[in-house]
């Protein structure tokens, strides 16, 4: 039973450069407990650890770090550091390395390679971004029909796969097309009782599979729901080309699950821990949506001078600005959300855009009935009746418009290929805010005859 050091241990042993030490420790922990340690350690302090591990161990270990860790790692070793390992990877890592490294990092770690190192991350790379062919392994481990479960099993205990991908066996014609899967546990039921029948009287035809155009996100969820443990990736003749492995589709989803739930709250995801991350890195994190909003700001003030005259006959109307524009903009916001994760999940796509609109319009009336109705009967004992019922009509008109465009709105980025979660917040915010005011200030000069 070895020692057990925590972070601040590690990080003394370091600053004191101490690199006996360190690598004893290391060589005494599992590559898994050292994955966990350079997740928590400074990334200067995590790239000294990972230079001391030996190569194959380095290869376990990177497979199992977070992603951010993954990518503040390579940036700091160097291209040829990278290279010694980068050919011990699996063909979705070597492909996940290059995509997700900025361009100047993956060009030096290319230039470090040979075409062999690079031509099974390449396959991979020539699918589209964010698809499931993006993200699959080419390597499987596959049976025919025609073949007797005891071969196929001789054929399990050869590979040297982990056990996730072999969980279930996809079953092929002699030109790869994909007839069904087989599990593990079933080809170990039949072979203890048959071992020479065939493969084709326990193939299961009903198994999910995915297209290497499908999107990875989707694709991971779906067999995150129906707890498949294996989904095969087909190309557009059905032919096998890679599989997903469970491990792979809940890293796939929780970090686009984390990615967005920070562009949610209109900032980019960190990668690392919070309090690994440097200050510039977070500062980055949030600037670009500061400077969008600080846009909408701009526009909203250009509508306020518009209006300035309208203000200055009725200075009570400035005091309901920040409630309507709040309401209108945390309208549009929920509409988009549910919307944002109706189009992960799957249950909406861009062709049902109209269904969608009708749908957040009805919703966004109901809503706007029952604010407009509270709204009118709190203001109007304080501030008359003309404010009342002007606060009330903004809300009646403002609610529908601000669902039905929080609504529309992720529709027509993923149509135009852009992240829902990217495009919709501020824009939405933007959009409510303008149209908000346009609205109340038009209602008021009726309602007023100003």
């Amino acid at each position: 039973m070895h020692t057990t050091y925590n972070t601040a241990d590690i990080q003394e042993i370091i600053s004191d450069r101490n690199l006996v030490s360190l690598d004893a420790v290391l060589r005494a922990m599992t590559p898994t407990e050292v994955a966990d340690l350079l997740d928590e350690l400074p990334i200067m302090d995590a790239t000294v650890a990972f230079r001391l591990l030996d190569k194959t161990v380095a290869v376990e270990v990177f497979d199992d770090l977070d992603t951010g860790s993954q990518t503040a790692l390579i940036e700091s070793l160097g291209a040829q550091e990278v290279a010694d390992f980068f050919g011990a990877l699996d063909p979705e890592e070597q492909a996940w390395l290059l995509d997700e490294v900025p361009a100047k990092v993956a060009k030096q770690i290319q230039s470090e390679l040979s075409p062999q190192q690079l031509a099974r991350a390449s396959s991979l790379l020539g699918y589209p971004s964010g698809s499931a062919g993006r993200r699959m392994s080419p390597q499987a481990v596959t049976a025919h029909p025609d073949e007797t479960v005891d071969r196929v099993c001789a054929r399990i205990r050869n590979s040297t796969a982990d056990l996730d991908r072999l969980a279930v066996v996809p079953v092929i014609s002699r030109s790869r097309r994909l007839l069904g899967t087989v599990t593990l546990l079933e080809l170990m039921q039949r072979q203890a009782e048959v071992p020479q029948a065939l493969i084709s009287e326990i193939i299961n035809t009903e198994s999910p599979v995915a297209h290497t155009t499908d999107n990875a996100e989707i694709v991971a969820r779906d067999a995150l729901d129906e707890g498949a443990f294996v989904v095969p990736i087909v190309d557009a003749e059905d032919r096998l080309v890679g599989i997903m492995p469970i491990a792979d589709a809940a890293r796939i989803d929780r970090e686009a699950v984390a990615e967005d739930q920070a562009r949610q709250g209109g900032a980019e995801p960190l990668r690392r821990p919070y309090l690994l991350s440097s200050v510039f890195n977070v500062a980055r994190s949030r600037i670009v949506w500061l400077l969008v909003l600080a846009v909408s700001a701009v526009l909203t003030v250009h509508v306020l001078e518009i209006f300035e005259a309208t203000l200055d006959q009725v200075v009570a109307l400035a005091l309901f600005v920040p409630l309507l524009t709040g309401i209108g903009g945390n309208t549009g916001s929920q509409a988009a959300t549910t919307v944002t994760r109706a189009i992960g999940l799957g249950d909406v796509v861009t062709r049902d855009v109209l269904r969608v609109a009708f749908k957040e319009l009805r919703t966004g009336a109901l809503l706007g009935v029952v604010l407009a109705l509270l709204a009118c009967g709190i203001a109007s004992p304080f501030y008359g009746i003309e404010i009342g019922l002007t606060i009330g009509l903004t809300l009646l008109v403002n609610c529908p418009i601000a669902a039905t465009v929080g609504g529309v709105i992720p529709l027509v980025a993923r149509a135009c290929k852009v992240d829902p979660a990217v495009f919709s917040t501020p824009f939405i915010s933007t959009f409510c805010d303008a149209t908000g005011l346009l609205v109340y200030f038009t209602i008021a000069r009726a309602v007023m005859g100003l």
